[in-house]
């Protein structure tokens, strides 16, 4: 900005001068040295607005919105936005600016090739941490996308173990994988439950046989026998065929590696074929979905989920009471997981007052972070120390919590 002299020659706001001597006289006048300082006092009080001017910070969350993984989506994005929102009601400043965190939601729908779609879309839109995935088959194509946009992505439910094996040095996960979870229930199931005779059965996903293949090493490692196995799709809605093989194979023990809905559809059908088995659900079935699609069918039936139950830790009830509060329902398995996720992000970047993701990733590395779901810190793979898993069964058509033990790295 400048300003025309008497000579109609400019002097620049920036103490830049083009007048020559004879504007002198103008310049010294009472007038000209009030404006002067005036226009200086103004300048020293806009530098410091500038100076903090808010930063928008958006953190990405990717899961199935819709279809039938729709409702854990949903589980997913309202823990990672209940703490978006707790965190902006704290007006947090990093590197010395005031920030305003953006929830940045995608909908993968649960498919690989779309959920390589709206990852390429969070990059575009400027997200610096992720939180995703539900689904381990559109993780492992997905992930690789983040990574060579060097975005830190934070995983709350995807469990098969090669999505932290692929070389990639920004994976976090913060929940025990397939090899733990369903270990453990290969385990227990020859060890504790003496079953003599199991089947299996997997929805052909990358979670659903990556379960199963886990809980088969796992059974005869312990000396069990697995006297048949079958597989359906996730879309299947009828499994006469398969169930009536398990009944002919006289099992004891029917172990699915699967989602909630399809679930209870099994059980259904299970109880309508007169199949006794016992039924053991992989992660991601003790909820009420799948005590809605299995109906009386469910009471009885089992399932390993990952960590402790929340109730049980020093947080636990008080996050659900907020959740249900802001969103008017329960919350279902994983959205503890998923505002842990986040939270996680937002720790860091405070951590290392900095909001570029080259930065906070590497507090990431070494952080020791109590959250809801636990203590939490990562191995050399990003994978979650000391993982758990729990087996509920169905009690008065209530999820009830039976055993909680540690994995096995």
């Amino acid at each position: 900005m400048s300003f025309r002299l008497a000579s109609g020659k400019y002097l620049s706001c920036c103490y830049t001068m083009t007048a020559g001597m004879d504007d002198l006289p103008l310049l010294e006048s009472p007038v000209m040295k009030t404006f002067v300082s005036l226009f200086a006092a103004s300048a020293l009080c806009i530098a410091p607005i500038f100076a903090s001017a808010q930063q928008t910070v958006r953190i990405g969350i990717s899961a199935p919105l819709t279809g039938l993984g729709a409702a854990n989506g949903k589980d997913l994005e309202n823990g990672v936005r209940l703490a978006v929102e707790e965190a902006n009601a704290q007006h947090i400043s990093i590197g010395g600016q005031p920030v305003q965190f953006e929830l940045a939601s995608v909908d993968d729908q649960g498919d690989p090739r779309i959920g390589v779609q709206v990852a390429q879309k969070l990059v575009d839109d400027g997200v610096v941490a992720v939180v995703g995935y539900y689904n381990s088959g559109v993780a492992l194509p997905s992930s690789p996308i983040f990574a060579r946009a060097g975005i830190p992505l934070i995983d709350p439910a995807a469990t098969n173990p090669a999505i932290t094996r692929q070389g990639l040095n920004n994976i976090f996960r913060i929940i025990a994988t397939d090899t733990q979870n369903s270990g453990n229930a290969g385990t227990y199931a020859v060890k504790v439950t003496k079953a003599k005779r199991i089947a299996v059965m997997d929805d052909r996903t990358a979670f659903g046989q990556g379960a199963v293949e886990e809980f088969k090493k796992a059974v005869q490692a312990a000396g069990g026998q697995v006297v048949s196995e079958e597989y359906t799709n996730d879309k299947a809605v009828e499994f006469n065929a398969q169930l009536t093989n398990i009944k002919a194979a006289n099992a004891d023990l029917l172990y699915f590696g699967g989602l909630d809905g399809q679930a209870g559809l099994i059980v259904k059908r299970m109880k309508q074929l007169g199949l006794h088995a016992q039924f053991v659900g992989s992660g991601g079935i003790a909820d009420s979905v799948f005590i809605s699609s299995a109906g009386s069918a469910a009471e009885g039936a089992m399932a390993w989920e990952y960590g402790r139950p929340v109730d049980s830790l020093p947080e636990g009830r008080a996050f659900a009471t907020k959740f249900k509060k802001r969103f008017g329902a329960d919350t279902l398995t994983y959205a503890p997981f998923a505002y842990d996720c986040a939270w996680l992000s937002i720790t860091a970047m405070k951590q290392s007052n900095s909001v570029k993701p080259a930065e906070f990733m590497q507090t990431l590395r070494t952080m020791q972070y109590s959250g809801i779901t636990g203590h939490i810190s990562f191995d050399r793979y990003g994978d979650l120390n000391n993982p758990t898993s729990t087996l509920y069964q169905v009690k008065s058509m209530k999820w009830q919590p039976v055993t909680t033990i540690g994995a096995e790295k």
